[in-house]
């Protein structure tokens, strides 16, 4: 039998190769070639190991006629095209909980720097000055700080910020009473904590709910005095709006070690006395890169000699008997989890996942990965089918497998059931046929529609004339609508709209819906 063969094209700790041999790959390891080198190179391997320099684009897919996955040594696959690859049958792997510890550490150095003004101090010494009267720092003993994101690397800061004897107040969607307790934070909401931190640090992935979490608008919130740190991504924070705020102190300084654009050449905070930087340094140190090359290699060998999948991010965790009954379901239970996580707002304590009839049948496992996935995929651009249940693990989801071997209404259901602030949320959905997932209920309202692509969630009351006005409005905006699907508790009462579209829902239409006689919700979704 031929042994898979393998590529190190990004320079990483040479005993990722010696695992390779060990588990039974060939591994070449050759760095820095041009994309037109390893081009025409790719086509004889089975696997990729990368770190951040070697981009896998379209073109070098195109030429990878071996290829059956991809590893990043690391945690980010910018450099990646992930869906192409998906079109190619190539798995993509990162190595997400190899750095932790090693980005968590730079975000507590640069909150130090911070708070003595290392940097300048430094500068100004080593050119002949003593300023020593022109710096003024402050203690962090007891001050409060500010933690956005209680995942993974955030839980690691706090835990370094507690043996500083800081006070530290935690938002997170997902962080539970129970968790924050074990923890040592105390949960509030986003205002609260702009209100009360000394410092703030950030530590949660770039998503369409995170995107500019910090904007002026919030930025104008926080303490006076405020300092701030971001060793997460860049995006995540108004960069002009930080400015001007540094430049009036009302914030006093900030530290960040990621960009909107990088690398970073030019920015309105260069050449501000009260702001450091540092180029993406979060995950680089010996035993950070050790780690993830180590991992990486394990995964990718286990994967082209054994078929095992672990951290895949366009893949489920299935064996080969298993993968063909399942795969509709997986489809359906993502579908169901992205659905509940798009409409169910607030803190997310506990997740029910229901199986009916010819569902309870099946391995529990993969469906309630792929719900998870589904849910998480809101709030992490990182997240698959394998770390999702760790994920929710880890913040403290409660999620509850329940089977139930009678069929009800459907000869086969899942149900999706979170406990909110508001109470229970629902949704569940079968298949038609053997293979066709489908929506069958929402909140308690009976309702059939595809869930894929572009769709819009409005919640209306029951009344004459209210399907002509949408129609109309969408239309205006030149918007086609694929499928129109209904349902209602009773006639007269709350009803609900599900629109499936053949484009993205602007803001603008989402307001102009909102203002629609009868209206109660909108609710743009992706699927």
């Amino acid at each position: 039998m031929t042994k898979p063969k393998v590529l190190i094209s990004d320079k990483m700790d040479p005993n990722a190769a010696r695992i390779f041999e060990e588990r039974g790959c060939d591994v070449d390891v050759i760095t820095g070639e041009t994309p037109e080198e390893l081009k025409a190179r790719i086509g004889e391997y089975h696997g990729l190991a990368i770190r951040s320099s070697t981009k896998v684009t379209p073109e070098i897919l195109d030429a990878a006629t071996n290829l059956k996955v991809i590893g990043r040594a690391g945690i980010g696959v910018d450099n990646v095209d992930i869906p192409y690859a998906s079109g190619k049958g190539v798995v993509v792997m990162n190595t997400p909980f190899g750095n932790s510890i090693t980005t968590a550490e730079h975000a507590i150095a640069m909150l130090m720097a911070l708070s003595r003004q290392i940097p300048q101090a430094n500068t100004r010494t080593q050119a002949g000055e003593w300023p020593k009267k022109d710096f003024m720092g402050i203690e962090v003993t007891g001050k409060t700080l500010g933690l956005i994101g209680a995942g993974n690397i955030g839980s690691i800061v706090a835990s370094r910020a507690l043996g500083l004897k800081m006070k530290i107040v935690a938002f997170d969607p997902f962080l539970t009473p129970e968790r924050a307790v074990e923890i040592g934070v105390e949960k509030v909401d986003l205002d609260e904590l702009l209100a009360r931190a000394d410092f703030i640090t950030l530590h949660t992935p770039l998503t369409d709910e995170t995107r500019n979490i910090l904007s002026a608008e919030n930025l104008a919130k926080t303490k006076e005095g405020v300092r701030i740190v971001n060793c997460a991504r860049g995006g995540l924070i108004d960069e002009a709006a930080l400015a001007k705020l540094l430049e009036s102190g009302h914030v006093a300084g900030a530290a960040l070690d990621v960009f909107q654009t990088e690398p970073a050449t030019e920015s309105p905070l260069f050449g501000l006395p009260n702001f450091i930087c540092t180029p993406h340094l979060g995950a680089s140190t010996t035993e950070a890169q050790v780690n993830v090359a180590l991992q990486v290699a394990e995964q990718m060998a286990d994967y082209l000699v054994n078929g095992g999948v672990t951290n895949a991010l366009n893949m489920p965790s299935l064996s080969a008997e298993e993968a063909p009954k399942l795969k509709p379901y997986m489809k359906l239970a993502e579908n169901l989890g992205s659905l509940v996580g798009q409409l169910a707002h607030g803190n997310l304590t506990t997740i029910s996942i229901e199986r009916e009839g010819a569902a309870a049948e099946l391995s529990g496992k993969p469906i309630e990965g792929a719900v998870l996935a589904g849910l998480m995929r809101q709030y992490s651009d990182t997240v698959n089918m394998v770390n999702a249940p760790y994920l929710a693990k880890e913040r403290g989801l409660d999620v509850r497998s329940i089977r139930h071997q009678k069929e009800g209404a459907y000869n086969t259901l899942i149900r999706v059931t979170v406990a909110t602030e508001q109470g229970d949320r629902s949704v569940a959905g079968t298949l038609f046929g053997s293979d066709a997932p489908r929506l069958v209920e929402i909140f308690g309202i009976g309702i059939e529609a595809e869930l894929s692509g572009h769709m819009l969630y409005i919640v209306n009351d029951d009344a004459p004339g209210f399907i002509g006005r949408i129609g109309t409005l969408m239309g205006e905006h030149g918007i086609n609508i694929g499928t129109f699907n209904l349902g209602r508790r009773e006639a007269g009462g709350e009803a609900v709209l599900l629109l499936s579209v053949d484009q993205p829902i602007s803001p603008e239409v989402v307001k102009q819906a909102c203002a629609v006689e009868g209206v109660r919700l909108v609710k743009p979704l992706a699927f």
